[in-house]
């Protein structure tokens, strides 16, 4: 795939998207029996009936790899209180689990405590610009409703609604 340099309208164009508030999840998987996940915001529902997401990984991703490789993925969905999570799984290596509870939910790595998890076989793998779009059909969802973790303005923080509650 040709990916296309940088045009003088890139930083205009990520001013914009940091005033978009995303919410913030660790895709994951399993392979060869070795945990793996990553940080990722580019997280939609995309359909009810079937109930499919959509999870935009980078085209250098190690996630990625697995994920085409296993065709199988979970989507942990974070709570507010769980940002140090999402930058350990933002960073690069091999040992992104170290001391993180987890446990195997449909074969997939479910972290504890997040206050949403879906497991979902991957559909397909589109690719758009530097990242890979990949459509999950939803096999299934758990949800402990909480505060989320959202992601605005590069930082961390939650929706307004939910400021000043526990919730």
């Amino acid at each position: 795939m040709d990916v296309q340099p940088l045009g003088p309208a890139a930083q205009d164009f990520l001013d914009v998207m940091a005033e978009v508030c995303t919410p913030v999840t660790v895709v994951t998987t399993i392979d060869d029996g070795v945990p793996h996940g990553t940080t990722v915001s580019a997280f939609t529902s995309l359909s009810l009936r079937p109930p499919m997401i959509a999870v935009a990984l980078d085209l250098t991703s190690d996630l990625l790899v697995k994920i085409r490789r296993t065709r199988r993925f979970g989507v942990n969905v974070l709570g507010v209180s769980q940002d140090r999570l999402a930058v350990q799984f933002a960073g690069k290596g091999s040992d992104k689990f170290a001391g993180v509870a987890w446990s195997p939910d449909e074969g997939l790595p479910r972290l504890v405590d997040a206050i949403g998890w879906l497991s979902c076989r991957a559909e397909s793998f589109l690719d758009g610009g530097d990242h890979v779009l990949i459509p999950g059909r939803v096999e299934s969802a758990v949800a402990l409703p909480a505060a989320p973790l959202a992601y605005h303005r590069r930082v961390f923080g939650t929706h307004s609604g939910f400021l000043g509650s526990t919730a």
